[in-house]
Formats: C-alpha cells, sequence, structure tokens
C-alpha cells in the first residue's frame, strides 16, 4: 500500500528524532489540536512502538478562549484514538509577564515540564515545523536581535524535540488530510495583534513571492549556520567568564566575546537578563575601548556599570 508522502515525511522526521532513546522510554507529544501537533502525534503514535518506545500525549489549555477546556479535551480524545498513551489535559493560568505571546508560552512550558516530570517522560516533541523557523528567523530580525536569537530553535533543547523542523507546515495539513484528521485551527494565528500572525499572514508570503519559495529553507539554513556560531562563541566565553573585568584583557578580545562577558557579568550582578540590551551592553563596551572619563552607565534592576582603576565594576 502506497503511504501518502506527506505522512512519510512526517513519520521520518519523527523516526530520526526517537533513534537517541532506549528501548521502553515513554516520549510524550505536546498537542494542540492543529495540523502540526495532530500530525506528530500521529507520526509518533506510529514510529513509536515500531522503535521499542512508548508514546503519550499532554494537551494544555490556556484558557485564554470560550470554549477553550472543551477543545483541548477533544485533541486529548483525538490522541487517545490514535493510540497513544497517557494522554493528559493540564490547565494553566496565563500571567501577564513579557506580553500575551510570551506569557502563554511561559505557562504552556511549565505545565509539560510539569507533566513530563509526573509521568517520567524521557523527551517531548513539539510540532515546530520548517516555516515556523523562518518566521522565528524574521521576528529576530525585526527585533535587531543578535546571532543566538537568529539561530532560532534548536532541534532540541533538554528534554524538548522539534523533529518536524525540517518539515514544512503545509506537509503537515497534508498529512492529517490524508489520514482522516480534523485539526483545530486557532484563531490567535491569524491574529494581527499577534507579530507571530502579521510575519505568516503577511511578511513571509511577500518574500516568498519576491525571492521564491526556497527562501523559506535559506531562512532556516541561516538559523543552523547562526546557531553553530553563537555555541561557538558562547564556549569561549564560557571559558572566560568569572575573571576579573580588566579592561586591558577586555579591550584585546574580540567584541562579540567582549560584549557576552560584559553581559554576563551585569546579569551576575544582579541586571534582570530580559532586560538587558543591546543599547545597555554598547554603553558598556564603550567604558572599555572608548573611555573619556564618561560616569557610570545605569542598567536595569538599579544596577550601575563604572570604569574604576582600569576596572569595570558594578553596584
Amino acid at each position: 500500500m502506497r503511504i501518502d508522502p506527506a505522512v512519510q515525511r512526517t513519520r521520518t522526521a519523527v523516526r530520526t528524532a526517537l533513534a537517541g532513546f532506549d528501548a521502553g522510554d515513554l516520549v510524550v507529544v505536546a498537542v494542540s489540536g492543529g495540523p502540526d501537533s495532530l500530525a506528530l502525534a500521529a507520526a509518533a503514535a506510529w514510529e513509536a512502538p515500531r522503535a521499542g518506545l512508548r508514546a503519550g500525549a499532554v494537551t494544555v489549555d490556556h484558557g485564554l478562549q470560550t470554549g477553550s477546556s472543551a477543545r483541548a479535551e477533544d485533541a486529548a480524545q483525538r490522541c487517545r484514538t490514535l493510540g497513544l498513551h497517557p494522554v493528559e489535559t493540564e490547565t494553566v493560568t496565563v500571567g501577564r509577564t513579557g506580553g500575551p505571546e510570551a506569557a502563554a508560552r511561559a505557562a504552556r512550558y511549565a505545565a509539560l515540564d510539569a507533566a513530563a516530570e509526573r509521568l517520567d517522560a524521557a523527551g517531548v516533541l513539539l510540532g515546530h515545523t520548517l516555516d515556523d523557523q523562518a518566521e522565528t528567523v524574521l521576528l529576530g530580525l525585526a527585533r535587531g536581535s543578535g546571532a543566538r536569537s537568529l539561530a532560532g530553535m534548536p532541534a532540541r533543547t533538554g528534554r524538548y524535540l522539534r523533529p518536524l523542523l525540517g518539515v514544512r507546515r503545509q506537509d503537515t495539513v497534508d498529512a492529517c488530510a490524508a489520514l482522516g484528521l480534523e485539526p483545530w485551527t486557532d484563531p490567535h494565528n491569524a491574529d494581527p495583534s499577534f507579530a507571530r500572525a502579521r510575519v505568516r499572514a503577511d511578511a513571509l508570503p511577500a518574500l516568498v513571492a519576491a525571492l521564491g519559495p526556497a527562501v523559506v529553507e535559506a531562512l532556516s539554513r541561516s538559523a543552523d549556520l547562526l546557531r553553530d556560531d553563537a555555541d561557538a562563541l558562547d564556549a569561549w566565553t564560557d571559558e572566560l567568564a568569572g575573571q576579573d573585568l580588566d579592561v586591558e584583557r577586555l579591550a584585546a578580545l574580540p567584541r562579540a566575546i567582549r560584549r557576552r562577558l560584559l553581559r554576563l557579568a551585569a546579569i551576575d550582578a544582579g541586571a534582570p537578563a530580559g532586560a538587558l540590551s543591546a543599547v545597555h551592553l554598547g554603553e558598556l563596551d564603550r567604558l572599555v575601548t572608548q573611555w573619556h572619563g564618561q560616569g557610570p552607565v545605569s542598567l536595569p534592576g538599579g544596577l550601575v556599570g563604572e570604569r574604576r582603576c582600569d576596572r569595570l565594576s558594578f553596584r
């Protein structure tokens, strides 16, 4: 029997991601009910037993839309029908820190972490696709972010795996159709008040129209290359971290390393990591490379950085 090409692509991606687990391990799929996570759940239900693994699922009810609890339970029931076990539904309260998207993401990951611990899951599979990766890179570019942000999402972070990062979003839609699965379409994904929705609906299609469909894969490849660079620079920084902030020593380092060291030093001194901007780091860097007797640099968290006796210090 011929397998639908989209189904095959999702299964192959999941099979590759599961190769590092031990026989008997439990992996759980984070399922929203959308086409990406539903296609991932179906692929995991097929591939995990063939790899000697157990596959379950977790759905998260964010409580942000009318009927969200019913949709979460519907997604959970679809997972049970696919043969996943155990299947759990987590209800969360979304705060406001960092804006609605960041707050929902923080609540979701906290719930997934708790479920993984409780179920003793060896891995959690997330349904991010190649298109999601391209959107992430564009959002980083719009913010003027550095290499780490432009590196996008890694295939694995701790217990979290993203098997579909090499699979197009349309493949997940086609896979669901081929398998007779009816995914739910989240209206937030088309809400222009969210930056990612605008990138999805307008920015990325405009790039595809101007440069061709290969631009999506090109953005993802750029993320992979930048991630390698960022990993190397971070490893170099870690080797130097914790040393005295001697100005002469700092000035002799490449700017990419120096600014990373300044960021780590400011965070260690009490500055909130998420509030430190490129502007803050640029002013700290000027204390090292463009010293003209300027005064202290104000930093988030009520902190200041200053140059004293050819050394930087924070108070």
